[in-house]
């Protein structure tokens, strides 16, 4: 089997390491450097390729079984439908903020399997909710989920696991969610609350927009919420930064030069000493996913539990890893015809599949990414 990685980021890198152990794997990029790193550390073929243009995309995934779409977020919509027209399975984690499902009807025409949003945050998190939504009645769903340095270092006590864009997109981008059975919109970073967790003390939580396809697939379900959490303090900051304009994309004049605040705050927030995450700094993943409503006649609570660290064996991040291995484990998933839906799939669909399901998280075990379940019945 042949796969194609398009990205080769932080996570990008880990999917094509750990589906290499297996596969035959290339990894695309314009990335020299982070190419580099993968063909001499871990044996990985490497295409040096600009993917934001579609003909170069076509032509590294022309003799592939089947591709990841691991670009950022800004082109993964239009990589992704230019893999579809291509007629490729593919396991998608660009996490665009256009609609997956308007590519629907086109592959299920080129009977292409589909699966996007196949991270932990989205991904797994609609994993769990789709394996539950399948047998029960939902009342309720709610997901907690960050991605932190171990290491609070002021004045940010941050570092981005993504791409820019795709992280102060968090801070701009409207929360959809629904309340009573009804679709509302909050502001982003809006309703804070303090969350204590065993592992790593109180966290801040606010109001994202990561329901995304769940909110129109699972129409019956009357409360749903995402929250992103940081270390308490980051909400204030960001607002000061939103609210002064430096999320802004319209430029502004200076000194006769049109500069955009947003890619100047970019450049500052992503330099080595604020968000740019050091090569083996030590971070966690946490997430929690509460899942209430009735089963079997009985009132029930499902409480899953994720905490993940970086690995110094393999230095690779915490995020890479829950990603990355979500990722990994839905491809695995289509290659051995646990899931065979053409068309569009968001991650959910796949939890519906309790062969997939226990598939999944045993491949997440494997690799020492645990989602530990806790039940109450009322």
């Amino acid at each position: 089997m042949r796969i194609v990685v398009l990205g080769a980021g932080m996570v990008g890198s880990a999917i094509a390491i750990d589906l290499n152990k297996t596969f035959s794997v290339v990894s695309v990029d314009i990335d020299k450097e982070a190419l580099g790193r993968l063909e001499v550390f871990h044996g990985i073929d490497c295409a040096h390729a600009d993917l934001r243009d579609e003909q170069v995309v076509r032509n590294v995934i022309a003799d592939a079984d089947l591709v990841v779409n691991a670009a950022p977020g800004f082109m993964g919509f239009r990589t992704l439908k230019t893999v579809i027209e291509s007629g490729k399975n593919v396991v998608d984690i660009a996490f665009f903020p256009e609609d997956s499902a308007s590519l629907d009807k086109l592959a299920r025409e080129k009977g292409v399997i589909a699966v996007t949003d196949m991270g932990v945050a989205p991904g797994m998190c609609n994993v769990i909710l789709g394996y539950h939504h399948s047998r029960m009645r939902v009342n309720s769903y709610l997901c907690l989920v960050g991605g932190l340095p171990k290491k609070r270092i002021w004045p940010w006590e941050y570092k981005a696991p993504f791409s820019p864009c795709d992280v102060i997109e968090e801070y701009v981008r409207p929360a959809r969610c629904r309340e009573n059975g009804v679709d509302i919109v909050r502001p982003a970073l809006s309703d804070p609350e303090l969350i204590d967790f065993e592992q790593c003390g109180t966290l801040e939580a606010w109001n994202s927009d990561g329901l995304r396809s769940l909110l129109q697939n699972m129409p019956d379900i009357p409360d749903m919420k995402e929250k992103t959490m940081r270390w308490p303090g980051h909400i204030e900051k960001a607002l000061i930064l939103r609210e002064s304009g430096f999320f802004s994309s319209k430029p502004v004049e200076i000194s006769g030069m049109m500069i955009s605040p947003l890619r100047m705050t970019e450049k500052i927030l992503f330099s080595d000493k604020n968000w740019k995450p050091g090569a083996e700094e030590e971070e966690f993943t946490v997430m929690r996913v509460v899942v209430s409503g009735e089963e079997n006649g009985t009132s029930v609570l499902h409480t899953w539990d994720l905490y993940d660290e970086y690995c110094p064996a393999t230095k690779t991040s915490s995020m890479a890893r829950t990603t990355g291995y979500a990722c990994t484990a839905a491809v695995n998933a289509v290659l051995a015809g646990l899931y065979t839906e053409t068309g569009l799939s968001p991650a959910e669909y796949l939890g519906r599949n309790e062969k997939c399901f226990k598939f999944m998280l045993e491949y997440l075990r494997d690799r020492n990414v645990y989602y530990l379940k806790k039940t109450e019945r009322r």
